[in-house]
């Protein structure tokens, strides 16, 4: 623990426990390891003065005195700027604060609008912000990023973020339920996870690199105008009650499975009329009317379309595709099956079912053939193992 008497710029840590302690690293003009506020610092710690740079990480972890924390100073954190278990904490004022390594905030149950400047923050490798109060993340306008992880954040309602790249993964996830989310300039990602969003736009995104995973939302349509691959994963659309519509029109390509199920409102799958390849299998199973995928080319596992209502005139188009485009058969083309949207596992995952004109799986009878056989196999080296020994 250091004193205001001991603290020096170069301490490793620089600990931080009173205002005092404060003071003096603020009259630092660059700490270049890690500022950590203790425990008992607060209930006010400003930080503003001279200080411009923290080369390491700026922590803040399991104090619940301090209600405000800020700087009118500070531009840069090398580091993660790290909010965890604070819960008393009510305002976070940064206004030139641009560039951390990463932003890393948990449990903040009383931090409603954080305060940074315009643009904000612009750089960071990665931000999670999860368990809080925040109603509005607007000073978080980073460009490119590693990862981003939002999520129990009951108060955030609407997420506008001006990302143009993520390189590893999204996670959105359990925050407020009319929760609006717009990525006017987002073109590329490589791994999205999207559940309990009420609005979700992508006006822009061209390419995912992995896979996307649409579970469980409130939007009633699905809109990415300017999407043509899902290059290396999968693309799944499971239990949005309310979706009515998915377009992709430019869509050609999905490398992994394409999934469509559960979602009761969609009855026409009519919006992939440019898919020509799936890498995985295709399944789709609900309430349709309509299953429409003209172009269809390739598909390198088997397909099953299976519906609680009436599909026949699409089975008659789709029942032609089995062992020439799709590579794996069609295990099933079904209408009237009521238990249609049970089955929610991902394409590829699950047993196909059947129902009214239904096909069995081929491959799940082969694997439980070879198991069976390997069983029979094992018990009989085991019975020779015995007669060895008798």
């Amino acid at each position: 623990m250091y004193s205001a008497a001991a603290l020096g710029c170069k301490d490793d840590p620089v600990e931080v426990n009173s205002q005092a302690d404060a003071t003096q690293a603020a009259d630092c003009s660059t700490i270049p390891n890690d500022l950590v506020l203790g425990p008992q610092a607060g209930p006010s710690i400003d930080l503003g003065g001279r200080l411009t740079s923290i080369g390491g990480n700026f922590v803040v972890n399991n104090n619940g005195l301090i209600q405000s924390l800020s700087s009118s100073s500070l531009e840069k954190v090398g580091g993660n700027f790290q909010l965890n278990n604070v819960t008393s904490l009510t305002s976070l004022t940064f206004p030139e604060l641009g560039e951390v390594g990463a932003i890393d905030w948990v449990t903040l149950s009383s931090l409603q609008e954080p305060t940074f400047g315009n643009p904000g923050i612009t750089k960071a490798k990665s931000v999670k912000v999860a368990d809080t109060f925040v109603a509005n993340l607007d000073g978080i306008n980073v460009q490119v990023l590693e990862d981003m992880d939002i999520n129990n954040n009951r108060r955030l309602s609407k997420f506008i973020t001006s990302i143009k790249s993520l390189t590893n993964t999204l996670r959105v996830n359990a925050n407020s339920l009319n929760m609006t989310m717009e990525m006017p300039n987002l073109e590329s990602i490589a791994n999205m996870t999207i559940s309990n969003v009420s609005t979700f736009a992508i006006p822009s995104l061209q390419t995912i690199n992995g896979s996307a995973y649409f579970d469980s939302n409130y939007f009633s349509e699905f809109f990415a105008p300017n999407l043509t691959k899902v290059q290396d994963g999968s693309l799944s659309f499971v239990s949005n009650p309310q979706l009515t519509n998915i377009s992709i029109p430019l869509l050609k390509k999905v490398g992994g499975g394409l999934t469509i199920a559960n979602n009761t409102a969609l009855d026409k799958v009519n919006g992939l009329g440019s898919l020509t390849d799936v890498g995985g299998a295709i399944k789709m199973r609900g309430s349709f009317n309509e299953i429409d995928l003209p172009s269809l080319n390739n598909v390198v596992g088997t397909a099953e379309f299976v519906s609680t209502e009436d599909i026949q005139s699409s089975c008659e188009e789709l029942n032609k595709l089995s062992g020439n485009v799709v590579q794996g058969k069609v295990t099933a083309c079904d209408s009237d099956n009521a238990t249609a949207n049970n089955d929610t596992s991902t394409a590829g995952n699950g047993n196909s079912g059947s129902g009214k004109g239904g096909k069995g799986d081929d491959n799940s009878a082969a694997s439980l053939a070879s198991a069976s056989l390997s069983t029979v196999f094992t018990l009989a080296a085991l019975g020779g193992l015995v007669a060895t020994f008798l």
